[in-house]
């Protein structure tokens, strides 16, 4: 009978064991906290130096070096909205030294290969007006205001660009025979990025501006057309932080028109040649 009892009490002490030998269960792990839903849009800033700041061709720094910056807004419908400015030359906007734009738009997706867009422009030049020229002059501005529609492929872009006031003070005002709004700008953009290299690039275009009038009378090289074609070639280079580099050349026809041209800050003899060709470079960076 005691046999019996320490038999029974065996297999209990058997059958008891593994229930201290498992292990406590772990607490439950807290749920992960969700992910704060992306914003509907995007700001970025950028800043860049650059040697000389052409624009569709033609130097607007009288051939000095620029420091330039702007904002942008970009909401994910495809609105933009987005502020630009740089210094220039009081030789070429009498009175003035500065540029500052506005702009806006919309951009449409259709798939990954095709955009097209729509957008107006303005150009602002604050105390800058040809009354402000060393030999005097109209009362007339150089502010400027334009529309735009764009169709992009992959990596080039082409843009129809209308001014709808006097294309940056050219007027009767000023010696045209005519106003110039309707005066408009075709250009064709590319960059194309080399599978070869990360972030290099290269950049083409080719842009043609045609003015709706003429001058008058002859400039001082008998040219009375200023209607001309612009062209630009480079690379550049962008980290993944946001810098940038590039190397480009640009230049024009009609140097007929565009060729010593008087500088509106002085009387005396000052002249630049701002059509030709030239070369430029730029660093920069966006936030």
């Amino acid at each position: 009978m005691l046999k019996a009892k320490l038999f029974v009490a065996a297999l209990l002490s058997v059958s008891v064991l593994p229930v201290f030998a498992q292990e406590a269960p772990k607490p439950a792990e807290p749920p992960k906290p969700a992910e704060p839903p992306k914003p509907s849009y995007t700001l970025t800033a950028n800043v860049f130096l650059v040697s000389d700041y052409f624009f569709r061709g033609i130097t607007q720094t009288w051939g000095k070096p620029a420091i330039q910056g702007g904002a942008d807004f970009v909401h994910e419908s495809g609105a933009y909205l987005g502020t630009w400015a740089s210094n220039v030359s009081g030789n070429e906007f009498a009175g003035g030294s500065m540029e500052w734009d506005f702009y806006g738009g919309y951009n449409y997706k259709i798939n990954d290969d095709f955009t097209i867009g729509a957008g107006l422009y303005y150009y602002y030049y604050p105390g800058a007006n040809f009354d402000q020229a060393a030999a005097g002059g109209a009362n007339q501005s150089y502010n400027t205001f334009e529309g735009n529609l764009s169709a992009s492929w992959k990596f080039v872009t082409f843009k129809f660009n209308y001014a709808f006031t006097d294309y940056f003070g050219a007027s009767t005002n000023t010696g045209f025979t005519d106003n110039t709004s309707g005066t408009y700008y075709l250009q064709l953009d590319g960059s194309y990025p080399l599978p070869s290299v990360d972030g290099l690039s290269l950049i083409g275009h080719v842009g043609y501006t045609h003015y709706s009038a003429q001058l008058a009378a002859p400039n001082a090289n008998g040219a009375t057309d200023p209607t001309y074609w612009d062209w630009k070639l480079g690379v550049s280079y962008s980290w993944k932080d946001g810098w940038t580099v590039g190397a480009y050349y640009v230049g024009t026809n009609n140097t007929a028109y565009y060729n010593n041209t008087q500088s509106a800050a002085q009387t005396f003899p000052n002249t630049k040649n701002l059509g030709g060709s030239s070369g430029y470079i730029t660093i920069g960076r966006t936030f």
